[in-house]
């Protein structure tokens, strides 16, 4: 339980990404490269929406809290129902506008976009933003895109927007004065 009950959390939950259809000789947390013939990890496990509804976002979500909900194209509708199924309201989808990179993925469209959805449970503190899309530059590792990071602008947006107490779950790495919980983090947060 954190030290105080967040009034902002911030989720990229591990949604069940692939590029093609799923290869059952190749196990879970995989996804395979169409016309490549081979597969890649991803770099953590990813979970059902069953499993994303169970982490007790509710316990610890104070009365009135904000929920910003990163999810994919293929997850929007999820998403929508996930924030439902934590005890939010959706108000808001943005959109996180990268700058083309090859072809992408995707099929039809090579994907630039990556989406999160603001939602609200009781009457959360909050400022006005103008707009509702960003075009953020994208966080590297070693001069390659880093696989699902979020951008810090987008941390310094949710920051400019409430007073906190924050928290993130699904965290991919620590951030000063946030609480954090999450496979590849410290995780500062104990959830039951």
């Amino acid at each position: 339980m954190p030290r105080r009950r967040p009034s902002v959390i911030v989720a990229d939950p591990p949604w069940d990404v692939m590029a093609g259809p799923l290869r059952a000789d190749v196990g879970e947390g995989w996804q395979f490269r169409p016309g490549t013939g081979a597969s890649r990890p991803l770099p953590y496990q990813t979970m059902t929406l069953e499993q994303m509804a169970a982490v007790p976002v509710p316990d610890v979500a104070a009365p009135d809290c904000a929920l910003y909900l990163w999810t994919i194209n293929a997850y929007i509708e999820d998403a929508y129902e996930l924030a439902r199924e934590w005890g939010f309201k959706p108000s808001t989808l943005c959109v996180w506008a990268k700058n083309p990179m090859g072809g992408g993925l995707g099929g039809s469209f090579g994907i630039t976009t990556e989406f999160f959805l603001y939602a609200r449970k009781g009457s959360p503190v909050e400022r006005r933003t103008t707009g509702t899309w960003f075009n953020w530059k994208r966080h590297y590792i070693n001069g390659k895109p880093a696989h699902s990071a979020k951008p810090d602008p987008f941390y310094d947006l949710v920051e400019s927007r409430h007073d906190g107490p924050f928290v993130e779950f699904f965290a991919r790495r620590a951030r000063l004065g946030w609480e954090y919980w999450g496979d590849e983090s410290l995780q500062t947060l104990e959830v039951a």
